[in-house]
């Protein structure tokens, strides 16, 4: 029975998993979908761990006329329920077959080596081709420098179409190219040698895939589709199928239908509801309800230890983390915040994308959050605008320990006294709130670095100490709500707890050091604030939610530099 074969986590070789009788999910209706493809070459990007792998292999074993006897991995599987057009490409074209998802290192010719490492042994791997006169002596001294990785580098960055036309003289047949995580050392790269191995990489896929008259099909996996100008450039025969696509919708991932069968298969169908809240979520052109298939594997075979982030340990989120960490970023914390609390958001997203250009465009940054599956598509707003959200608790807690990480690390916040703090909130002790708040805008808002603090500014920074109330609460921010917009709300998710309806107020210092009159300008924001609620009713998103308004505080909050108020003072500071 198919509940007791061994899940062979992290084995992605396909003859292997089959040859040991392990547990297999078939999605080998790709190879079909591959096939019927009319474009010669196939540029599919898709999330780390999510099954590029896998697919390539099933190709690799699939098409390698070198090994006939693969026919017989692939009989008791749906591409062999599929028409004699589609069976007859089995073990019928030479392949080439490379995988960079090693190919990272701090500088260019480290990099450069792993890459070599890679070309070589695709050459090894068809070492037969020196026997007999198929070469010409010069070809065969090429061939030679790339299995020892003495040649020079641009040996190497045409190797592939020469490789291609090596094949086609020995086997009068058109050749497979086959290159999975072709980025990464693109994005390895791209902050110490990109205009290096953009050029390399450049020449070995133009050398590979444009104008090959030796090629039958061209598949390449990564996470990103890389600008086409710097990667690409006169590939017309390249056709795209980003996670924004139709094509290969349901060919990555888990769907729906495949999670079942593995809960049911593995005796787990009860846990059902957990693993849908954790791990489910993505969308893929037109195919909802896909799930992380490394976090599902993962659960399946340690599922008495509980619910955990399994695929975001092999990942170390650098890049919300330095996002985030950025002085300037109050927007990029003000999103996050509100993908925390389960809202979506409005971005335009860039399909080309351009590493250095990561640092002087935002959008870009949605882009790369997308692609690399930390968001996901809820909606299409327009063209090129799409609504995103955060697809489940796994990734929820990637983004919210990333904001208890930045205000430890570096707005330095000790947990201990955030918890405090934001406790005498939610239970209406606004006196000793207001004292816990002060003192930690004290310590830290100097992070900001800003000259004069706005708003904006006070708002991102109040919904980054209110995170960590995130499993709580719903902390929503700028809504409608009754007959106005409010700053912050918090709607618990037990009806027995207080919601907390918030609005912010900003005054500039006064430097005469009046204080009667600093006192009594501070006293009016604040019950501007509080008219503000009440005039437009802002509580009323926390009534709907059959919050009695006994149990509703209203928080008027005022700053005046680093000092919030949020009690109106009664004699002099």
């Amino acid at each position: 029975m198919a509940a007791r074969k061994r899940l062979r986590l992290g084995n992605s070789d396909f003859k292997s998993i089959m040859e040991s009788d392990a547990y297999f999910v078939d999605k080998t209706l790709f190879i079909r979908e591959v096939i019927e493809t009319e474009a010669d070459v196939l540029l599919i990007p898709r999330p780390r761990r999510f099954g590029k792998t896998m697919n390539l292999s099933m190709l690799r074993y699939y098409f390698d006329k070198n090994q006939p006897g693969n026919e017989a991995l692939f009989k008791s599987l749906k591409i062999w329920q599929t028409a004699s057009d589609i069976k007859r490409h089995c073990c019928r074209y030479p392949v080439i077959y490379i995988s960079f998802k090693d190919a990272k290192a701090g500088a260019w010719r480290e990099t450069f080596d792993f890459i070599k490492v890679e070309i070589a042994k695709a050459f090894k791997s068809h070492r037969y081709l020196l026997d007999g006169n198929i070469l010409f002596p010069e070809e065969k001294r090429k061939f030679e420098n790339i299995i020892t990785e003495t040649g020079k580098s641009t040996e190497f960055s045409s190797a592939l179409i020469r490789l291609s036309e090596y094949l086609y003289r020995y086997h009068n047949e058109k050749v497979v190219i086959l290159i999975d995580e072709y980025d990464t050392p693109i994005q390895t790269g791209y902050r110490k040698f990109y205009d290096e191995v953009v050029s390399f990489m450049r020449n070995l896929l133009s050398g590979a895939f444009k104008d090959n008259s030796f090629l039958y099909k061209g598949v390449i996996t990564g996470i990103l589709r890389v600008s086409k100008e710097s990667i690409f450039s006169g590939l017309n025969n390249l056709d795209v199928y980003s996670i924004l696509n139709y094509g290969f919708s349901d060919k990555f991932g888990f769907t729906q239908q495949e999670t079942d069968r593995i809960l049911e298969d593995f005796s787990l169908t009860d846990h059902s509801e957990g693993i849908r809240k954790w791990y489910n979520g993505y969308r893929f052109g037109n195919t909802g309800n896909i799930y992380n298939p490394w976090s599902i594997l993962n659960y399946v075979t340690k599922y008495r230890e509980g619910f955990r982030p399994y695929w975001t340990r092999t990942s170390t989120n650098e890049l919300i983390k330095r996002e985030i960490k950025k002085k300037e970023a109050s927007v990029v914390r003000e999103e996050i915040m509100r993908l925390i609390n389960g809202e979506s958001i409005n971005e335009f997203i860039e399909e080309n994308f351009v590493f250095p250009e990561l640092d002087s465009d935002i959008e870009l940054l949605w882009t790369l959050l997308l692609f690399s599956g930390y968001l996901t598509v809820k909606g299409k707003k327009s063209s090129g605008q799409y609504e995103l959200c955060i697809p489940n608790y796994e990734l929820k807690t990637v983004f919210k320990d990333t904001v208890l990480n930045w205000l430890r690390v570096d707005v330095k916040i000790m947990r201990n006294q955030l918890e405090e703090t934001t406790n005498f909130l939610i239970k209406g002790k606004l006196k000793q709130f207001e004292e816990g708040f002060r003192r930690i805008m004290g310590d830290t808002l100097s992070y900001y670095d800003t000259a004069a603090p706005n708003e904006y500014v006070y708002h991102s920074y109040l919904l980054g100490l209110l995170a960590i109330l995130g499993d709580d609460y719903i902390i929503k921010s700028n809504r409608e709500s009754g007959s106005g917009r409010y700053d912050i709300m918090l709607i618990p998710h037990d009806r027995a707890k207080n919601g907390v309806v918030i609005e912010i107020k900003t005054l500039e210092p006064q430097h005469d050091r009046d204080e009667k009159s600093q006192r009594e300008k501070i006293n009016r924001a604040l019950q501007e604030a509080l008219d503000q609620i009440e005039k437009h009713e802002y509580y009323k998103e926390l009534t709907a939610h059959k919050i009695p308004e006994k149990n509703i505080i209203k928080v008027p909050v005022v700053f005046v530099g680093k000092n919030p108020y949020v009690l109106k003072i009664e004699k002099s500071e």
